[in-house]
């Protein structure tokens, strides 16, 4: 799941605090690196226990409901979403239950917006056609928790202060991982049972090397870096610049001599977006201009042994 999107927005983050921090120890400030990318592998998990947290809750209220209606002689409520397939399987999965184990269960101690969610959830369109369907099978109970998933969880700003107060990760990460939770739940198949696989923390071993390389070559070769950015910057004051964007292409300029088989095109285009959501207004345009040149610079010199396609 943590692949090299997550990894450089957070080696920009984890570069800056370093900086920041008086004790400037590279080992501390790896081992934190690779806290915070743990940290986003836990909210992937987080996530998709709160799918099983509302079904639970949903369930807790069905039997109070069916009590009541035995005691009263009335109609049973109906049970369709409580007994949603995909829910069931999910709440059945041998990772995310070990995973539920290990990790303090913090749905239970958020019951009250748990229960609030499933309100939400029981009083919207999306629920009630659902429940009125004719169609009855796996297909269409998956397809409705990834409607839901979209409409209640993805988009929800009370569900997104909630974690910003649990981990100061989460705040930047839930975008992201969000994207990685409904590609999930897409390829939930039904014959797979309790083992269906979930994705794993690192795509590859080769991205959490890249993660350490990256972290590692950034800082021990700041001078040089930094030199090149100088030398690069001409009539600009290159101590007026924001110092985020000095970080942002620091570790650009370590990613396009340290990887030989990342395209430098690939690198500029993503700190430049990296520099959107993290700097200043104008900060991508700059930054674009200042790896190009930078680039073309390395090239030229023999140092960096890449093409540069031409860029619009």
């Amino acid at each position: 799941m943590i692949n090299r999107d997550i990894i450089r927005a957070k080696v920009v983050q984890l570069t800056y605090a370093y900086y920041q921090n008086g004790n400037k120890n590279i080992d501390t400030a790896e081992k934190e690196l690779f806290f915070s990318l743990s940290k986003a592998y836990d909210l992937y998990n987080y996530l998709l226990a709160l799918i099983v947290a509302v079904s639970r809750e949903a369930r807790r209220r069905l039997e109070i409901e069916q009590a009541k209606a035995r005691r009263e002689g009335t109609a049973e409520p109906p049970v369709r979403f409580v007994y949603n397939r995909f829910a069931l399987q999910l709440e059945e999965n041998r990772q995310l239950s070990e995973f539920r184990e290990s990790q303090t269960d913090i749905w239970s101690e958020e019951a009250k917006f748990v229960g609030h969610l499933y309100e939400q959830i029981a009083e919207s369109s999306v629920y009630k056609e659902y429940m009125e369907s004719d169609v009855d099978d796996y297909v269409t109970d998956r397809e409705l928790w990834r409607k839901l998933y979209r409409l209640f969880i993805q988009e929800n700003e009370g569900l997104d202060a909630l974690l910003e107060e649990r981990s100061l990760y989460w705040n930047d990460d839930k975008e992201v991982v969000d994207s990685f939770v409904l590609k999930t739940i897409k390829r939930f198949d039904e014959k797979n049972r309790s083992s269906q696989p979930l994705l794993p923390e690192y795509d590859s071993e080769e991205d959490k090397e890249y993660a350490r390389k990256l972290f590692r070559a950034t800082i021990l070769n700041a001078d040089e870096y930094q030199h090149l950015m100088s030398e690069a910057s001409r009539n600009w004051d290159f101590s007026r610049l924001a110092y985020m964007d000095i970080v942002i292409m620091q570790i650009a300029i370590a990613e396009m001599l340290t990887f030989p088989s990342i395209p430098v095109n690939v690198t500029i285009n993503e700190y430049v977006e990296i520099a959107k959501q993290y700097s200043t207004y104008k900060s991508g345009g700059y930054i674009n201009g200042m790896l190009d040149t930078i680039a073309r610079h390395l090239i030229a010199s023999g140092r960096l042994l890449k093409q540069l396609e031409e860029r619009k």
